[in-house]
């Protein structure tokens, strides 16, 4: 396996690999939006307005699928945001990877580079540099992180009689178990995306061990890649929406 460009900066561990792919991810996320409202048209809509409004119309039915979509229009944003982001992110670990090979320490900004202290066997170490952002733990978790306290938060401040109200349900003494229960929502989303990329990446570098024999299962596991990836979004997104939608919704109200 390859090792991740890590500095320590202020104490934190920060993978640049990482940081450098989130932003690759929003920047194309922010110029596919940008071209699909450009040169809007009703009569003669582009091939990539008529994609974004698919997309739009794909994430208000699954807004709908998890609540009543006139509660849920605010949501609707949120849940195209994810979608978009997620699958770009889980997509662009697939076309290609940028490995470098180094022999000594090397530094960025001042800063050594924590992969290269202790160099590997032979005395080098490859550093990869390009892969899904989503196939990082700390990446998902943070998306994880992100919906926790968003459903929380939204429950606290529209439905705070009935949130609160259903950790004591069915009987007081579940107390416990509905907590549980709510700290593991977060933890079940970001090891379910994490775990599915990664382990896609990790099957593309033993394939390309194979060398000439491994092409056929490359171009067969590429494509499989590309549903795992639509899928894992897709997951992410409705539990996002369901979560949001069982702590937003008394079920008077379904």
């Amino acid at each position: 396996m390859h090792s991740a460009p890590v500095i320590n900066l202020g104490g934190l561990n920060l993978d640049l690999s990482a940081i450098f792919m989130l932003l690759v991810t929003s920047l194309i996320v922010f110029v596919l939006c940008r071209v699909a409202v450009s040169n809007l048209s009703v009569e003669n809509p582009s091939k990539m307005q008529n994609f974004m409004e698919w997309v739009v119309e794909f994430v208000q039915g699954i807004v709908g699928s998890a609540m009543d979509l006139k509660k849920g229009k605010p949501y609707i944003s949120l849940g195209l945001t994810l979608i978009l982001f997620i699958f770009v992110s889980n997509m662009l670990g697939l076309p290609f990877s940028i490995v470098t090979e180094t022999h000594h320490e090397e530094t960025i900004f001042g800063y050594v580079i924590e992969a290269t202290r202790n160099l590997g066997e032979g005395g080098h170490v490859e550093i990869l540099w390009w892969k899904s952002p989503t196939a990082d733990v700390s990446v998902t978790a943070g998306l994880a992180l992100i919906v926790f306290i968003l459903m929380n938060f939204l429950g606290l401040k529209l439905n705070r009689k009935h949130y609160l109200k259903h950790y004591l349900e069915p009987f007081p003494v579940f107390l416990p178990l509905n907590i549980i229960e709510n700290l593991a929502k977060p933890i079940a989303l970001a090891i379910r995306l994490f775990a599915n990329i990664f382990a896609g990446e990790v099957l593309i570098t033993v394939i390309l061990m194979m060398g000439y024999y491994g092409i056929p299962f490359m171009a067969i596991w590429q494509g499989f890649s590309i549903f795992v990836g639509a899928l894992q979004a897709f997951i992410f997104t409705i539990l996002t929406m369901v979560y949001i939608g069982q702590a937003t919704i008394h079920e008077e109200d379904h």
